[in-house]
């Protein structure tokens, strides 16, 4: 466009009065033309300036906004190393206060089994006293009496970190009152085994007569009529 305008003028510039004259053209005419094809170009030459700097601030633009704002992976990093950095180490104080916590906590949890112990042992003493005054029978009291002692043993058994197992119970009885005997001194002495273990120990015995006894309990109920 800019080199048909440029070619317009030059031609007008250069045709001689004669040839104007010929073509029935005034000198008024070729002066008000020549005015409308210089503002013709100027203002293509303007709009043009004007596309190309408006052009080259967008593009400026868009690289500063992209090198300007963060990753969200770099702020998210940045963030959490901050929340780490701000929390301070613990004082000598907070970990004499933790530790003292824990050591509350394991002997309050070891108080616990050990009134899980004593109360097999009542429970034990129970069913011995039922059994030899009568022909032991699963009744209500007796099944009451074994069901508590088979979830204490659990409780028991679980905090001593034992598990299921092989069991062979040696002179395993054949009646049903020989088998709540059994179940009631066997009992005895698992509370025994907890009362007498230190907090900080942990007894084979305790877990393999928790063993014994909740496969007698199951033993038991199968003798049941």
């Amino acid at each position: 466009m800019l080199q048909l305008v440029g070619l317009d003028i030059a031609q007008v510039s250069k045709e001689s009065g004669s040839d104007r004259q010929a073509k029935g053209i005034s000198d008024f005419e070729m002066q008000m033309n020549y005015r409308n094809n210089y503002s013709r170009l100027l203002f293509w030459v303007l709009t043009l300036m004007l596309f190309h700097v408006a052009g080259t601030n967008l593009l400026a633009q868009s690289n500063q906004r992209s090198t300007s704002q963060p990753k969200l992976n770099d702020v998210m990093s940045a963030d959490k190393n901050a929340v780490q950095d701000d929390s301070p180490a613990m004082t000598n104080f907070e970990e004499e206060l933790r530790a003292k916590r824990a050591i509350k906590l394991a002997e309050r949890e070891h108080q616990q089994n050990l009134d899980r112990a004593r109360e097999i042992s009542q429970l034990a003493k129970e069913l011995e006293d039922s059994a030899k005054s009568s022909p032991a029978t699963l009744d209500r009291e007796t099944q009451k009496r074994i069901d508590r002692i088979e979830k204490l043993t659990k409780k028991i058994r679980g905090e001593a970190g034992g598990e299921d197992g092989e069991i062979t119970i040696p002179d395993r009885p054949s009646d049903l009152t020989g088998t709540v005997l059994k179940i009631s001194h066997v009992a005895d002495s698992l509370s025994k085994n907890v009362q007498n273990t230190p907090r900080q120990v942990v007894s084979a015995s305790v877990i393999d007569s928790a063993n014994v006894l909740l496969e007698l309990i199951k033993f038991a109920r199968t003798l049941a009529p």
